[in-house]
């Protein structure tokens, strides 16, 4: 799916957020035909992969006391950027609910104190474990795509299947933050991580 046949058929399909996940869950969401080049491969995959953390955004529900930027919401990644401006270009400006989505791109030393969703990037390698667990189960949504993100308690990981996007749920870790994740998004999951380590 082409990047201007992704947007008009969000643009007419006024949907749930369930729904158009939906949608990108079933489709081929990035080229990698011959002749493609790497850079734009990359480009699309995380073209793909902003409109799933913005989908993720709306299927999660935050408490009451959770981190209150007035009428924002702020997504936050941490470490390199791998979506190199796809997150502003596909999602900046953009409501869940009645909140503005904005997007801010923090150093590993910088608080995430002020961030809602929280993309952990892969160049972040092995302190994943430590700033993980440095968040003290605070009600962020932690979003990830290292091979063991769920294992290190983060709560959603990205992944391919061939040329789709699929992604894993830890329920366990996003409960003990106060998290409530729809059963919605818990039934597009490849795997949902339950409590005692139980799928």
């Amino acid at each position: 799916m082409s990047r201007m046949e992704e947007f008009r058929l969000f643009a007419a399909l006024r949907a749930s957020p369930f729904v158009r996940l939906l949608i990108l869950c079933a489709g081929i969401l990035y080229t990698s035909g011959q002749g493609t080049a790497w850079a734009q491969q990359a480009t699309d995959e995380y073209h793909a992969k902003a409109a799933f953390v913005f989908h993720f955004a709306q299927l999660v529900q935050w408490p009451s006391d959770a981190s209150g930027n007035g009428n924002l919401l702020m997504i936050c990644t941490l470490g390199d950027d791998p979506f190199n401006g796809e997150l502003e270009n596909t999602i900046a400006g953009k409501q869940v609910g009645t909140r503005i989505v904005q997007i801010r791109h923090l150093g590993t030393q910088q608080s995430t104190v002020a961030c809602n969703v929280l993309f952990i990037g892969k160049s972040v390698g092995k302190r994943i474990p430590s700033l993980i667990s440095g968040l003290r189960n605070t009600p962020i949504l932690t979003i990830g795509e290292s091979d063991d993100f769920l294992k290190a308690n983060g709560m959603i990981r990205l992944c391919l299947e061939g040329k789709k996007i699929r992604f894993e749920v830890n329920r366990e870790a996003a409960e003990l933050a106060r998290l409530k994740v729809s059963s919605q998004l818990l039934l597009l999951a490849k795997t949902v991580v339950e409590r005692n380590g139980g799928r």
